[in-house]
């Protein structure tokens, strides 16, 4: 369903709160996802800032976890996109780099709503605040592109059994481990990170949403060889990103002109998205993204993790990162 009215502009939908009507049906969706959120704040207290919640054996949003059959229990569509990262990937990158795609490079297509909205996380859930991603998806026209950080091993049985196309994005752990930490200081729904230090263990550990990210990167890099997966990497799209938005375009047997590509290159840049409002999560309440602590758009570099990792943090992650890659042949770059 297209929205006439961004949901990055609440200014009509607003006024429907306050004169108890009801917004347009096709700006509904919108409205209700980040405008009318006031009055029923009180119901998301009893979620914020607590510890994480077990889903299958993995840490997550307590939020999140709630009735989790919802999940579970999805049904996908064979002509779905899947858009999979470990949080803190690229993933508001490559889910806006996805749609623009569909939308023929036309940017002004991609402002028609914010990117909760047109790119819908799957597990998302936000009890009495936000529908949750499922009633989101539910709603929507085919081809979907579905947004989730749910690791390989868990992932609904429905997206494997339908063929569905992946397109994973993985990050170097350590530039990712610093984004994570900066999120989950700004981000409500989490519990507080602690100390840079503390943080740093408990990401080792697995002890973070998601769980392990050692565990994720390779769960969809080994699929890949019997699924159709596309694994990007975000080191890769920093250096060269027309050349990552071909291949995904080709990927979805979507034709792009030069033209296209370009504008897609140039909408996508982090500067761009950074300043763009249906992309930069600047409509979410500061309830649960409290971005004066934090943008949820910080850097969007490779190599921030120099500026936070002690010489003896480096060394100590290093040590443990070759163990839990031990026999694989995946590997990252942590500077370009």
């Amino acid at each position: 369903m297209t929205s006439p009215f961004p949901s990055t502009s609440p200014r009509l939908h607003l006024l429907c709160v306050e004169r108890k009507t009801k917004p347009p049906v096709s700006a509904g969706r919108a409205s209700l996802l980040f405008t009318s959120h006031s009055s029923r704040m009180g119901t998301m207290d009893a979620y914020l800032r607590q510890p994480w919640s077990t889903v299958h054996a993995i840490p997550m949003v307590t939020a999140f976890a709630q009735n989790w059959e919802r999940v579970d229990n999805f049904q996908s569509r064979p002509d779905d996109i899947v858009v999979a990262t470990f949080p803190k990937s690229g993933t508001t990158w490559i889910s806006e780099i996805v749609d623009m795609i569909l939308q023929g490079g036309d940017p002004k297509k991609c402002t028609r709503d914010a990117i909760v909205n047109r790119v819908p996380m799957l597990e998302f859930a936000a009890p009495g605040q936000m529908p949750a991603g499922t009633e989101q998806l539910e709603d929507m026209p085919s081809p979907r592109i579905i947004k989730t950080h749910i690791p390989a091993a868990i992932l609904p049985q429905t997206f494997w059994d339908k063929g569905c196309k992946m397109i994973y994005v993985g990050r170097n752990a350590k530039d990712v481990a610093v984004s994570y930490y900066h999120f989950d200081l700004m981000n409500q729904l989490h519990p507080h990170p602690g100390t840079w230090d503390q943080y740093l263990e408990a990401f080792m550990a697995g002890k973070v949403a998601y769980g392990s990210w050692f565990n994720h990167v390779r769960g969809y890099w080994e699929r890949r060889q019997e699924h159709p997966i596309l694994y990007l990497f975000y080191e890769d799209m920093k250096e060269d990103l027309c050349h990552e938005i071909a291949k995904v375009a080709q990927f979805l047997g979507r034709e792009l002109t030069e033209v296209a590509l370009e504008a897609i290159a140039r909408h996508t840049s982090f500067e761009a998205m950074r300043d763009n409002p249906s992309t930069n999560y600047s409509t979410v309440p500061s309830q649960i993204m409290d971005q004066g602590v934090s943008p949820f758009m910080r850097k969007g570099i490779t190599g921030d993790w120099k500026n936070h990792f002690t010489v003896a943090q480096s060394a100590h992650f290093d040590q443990y990162y070759a163990q839990k890659m031990a026999g694989t042949d995946l590997c990252f770059r942590t500077h370009i």
